[in-house]
């Protein structure tokens, strides 16, 4: 069972992002407060649950949490804050939409830039440890996914709806074949390097 509260403040907020590793689409970034008695015996990280579990949980938390926003940070602003930055700087933009402040950020990782006067904590592997962290990973991972299964109606070739812009040996076979689409990460490397050729 995950905590319920690290800091002891009624207004904690959780937060998590999804989509860093991909390489395509934007990283998306969720703030979670919810109730301090708020208790959910399956909810975990979300790279631990099936698809169907993280959208039947979206739907609890977003109908129970006091305040969830989630936001973005588009290919372009990666390519040019690098992923971690624009991690955390979707974070900063999802808690300026919470429509209730919170007292204290709880932030899944180990890097973070201070938000406003408001204290916070890093917590490595925090998404299977707390549960706002937990609720903050399932809304964003939701929201992305959703996001990109969008983006596949216009781009079908590179099976987004499956693969969700990470980096699967379709996705590259198809930046192969099609070249790279506006969606792409240009400063990620979309393709490995060839094999050196072995001369007997």
């Amino acid at each position: 069972m995950l905590f319920s509260n690290y800091s002891g403040h009624l207004y904690e907020a959780g937060c998590d992002e999804a989509g860093r590793g991909c390489l395509a689409g934007p990283v998306f970034a969720a703030a979670v407060i919810l109730p301090v008695d708020f208790q959910n015996e399956i909810l975990t990280d979300s790279k631990k649950l099936t698809e169907v579990v993280r959208d039947k949980l979206r739907k609890v938390i977003e109908s129970e949490a006091i305040a969830w926003a989630v936001a973005q940070m588009d290919p372009e602003a990666i390519d040019q804050y690098n992923i971690l930055w624009a991690s955390v700087r979707a974070m900063h933009l999802a808690l300026n939409k919470l429509p209730t402040n919170p007292q204290f950020i709880l932030v899944d990782g180990n890097k973070f830039l201070p938000y406003s006067d408001i204290p916070h904590s890093c917590i490595v592997g925090g998404d299977a440890k707390y549960l706002s962290i937990a609720a903050a990973s399932i809304l964003a991972k939701t929201h992305r996914d959703e996001y990109m299964m969008n983006l596949h109606g216009e781009y079908p070739d590179y099976q987004w709806d499956k693969n969700k812009g990470y980096p699967t040996i379709h996705h590259r076979e198809a930046i192969v074949k099609y070249g790279i689409t506006p969606h792409h990460r240009r400063s990620f490397k979309l393709l490995p390097d060839p094999k050196p050729l072995t001369l007997f």
